[in-house]
């Protein structure tokens, strides 16, 4: 059974209305790492699938959270290649309704491994105008957007107004001509910034962590690059004894991994 989300999340604040309800199944402490919402066709290309699934793990590996939507196509490779524990799914039904059903468990390994969120009661069938309620939470989770095919006037490009007027910036893969033309115009219009590198750019979000490194709240605060002020703030001695363990650097007042 769903829950009553009764956390304040500041990045929700450039939706239209913060939900008035927001419901959820599994972990919220993913709401406290670096997200990147991951969105595009029901149809992508074998180009499409492989790129989407090297970059949600690229991401993955750095501590990121990928946010997406749970439908078919490039939601569902963007959860998968993430890993459930590592993923965010919105939905535009009730979380009693593991929609839709051929990703039935895949949604229930989100359920018990990362998080499940929804504006819906439980019993609410999507809709037409539920899903475009779904794309704009999707959109406004993430710190960045990134559509990875889309052709125009489709879902993915609406999720592209809501990330424009949120002011967040829009990445995508390059595509052939002719091809995935809603991402090709927004490379044209300059609204986009190609990913010709999936290492480098996941790099963008910190280095993969070795694995005897703790991934705590500690580690996914690091990977935002915080300031040492905003670290000692939240965390004491702790950024100090991390210092010296090498786990961190500290430069020009700014704290990165190592």
């Amino acid at each position: 059974m769903s829950q009553i989300l009764t956390q304040y999340i500041p990045a929700l604040e450039g939706m239209k209305k913060y939900p008035s309800t927001l419901f959820y199944k599994g972990h919220l402490d993913l709401l406290q790492r670096p997200k990147v919402s991951i969105v595009g066709t029901r149809r992508p290309s074998n180009y499409t699938r492989h790129s989407t699934y090297m970059l949600a793990n690229a991401l993955a590996k750095r501590g990121v959270c990928v946010v997406s939507g749970a439908a078919m196509g490039v939601d569902t490779i963007a959860h998968t290649g993430a890993g459930e524990e590592n993923t965010i799914a919105v939905v535009a039904n009730g979380l009693d309704i593991r929609y839709p059903a051929v990703n039935q468990d895949l949604i229930s390994g989100i359920e018990d491994k990362g998080l499940m969120l929804s504006q819906f009661n439980d019993g609410f069938r999507a809709t037409g105008w539920s899903f475009v309620v779904r794309n704009e939470l999707v959109v406004a989770l993430g710190d960045i957007l990134v559509v990875t095919e889309a052709d125009l006037n489709s879902g993915s490009m609406r999720s592209v107004e809501y990330a424009l007027k949120m002011g967040k910036e829009i990445f995508v893969l390059p595509q052939r001509l002719n091809e995935s033309l809603g991402t090709n115009q927004l490379l044209h219009t300059m609204k986009a910034t190609a990913i010709h590198d999936i290492e480098v750019f996941a790099s963008t979000f910190g280095q993969i962590a070795d694995d005897g490194l703790e991934k705590d709240d500690f580690f996914y605060f690091c990977q935002k690059s915080p300031t040492f002020d905003e670290s000692l703030k939240k965390f004491g001695d702790r950024v100090y004894e991390a210092e010296l363990a090498g786990i961190i650097t500290i430069q020009n007042g700014i704290v990165r991994l190592s």
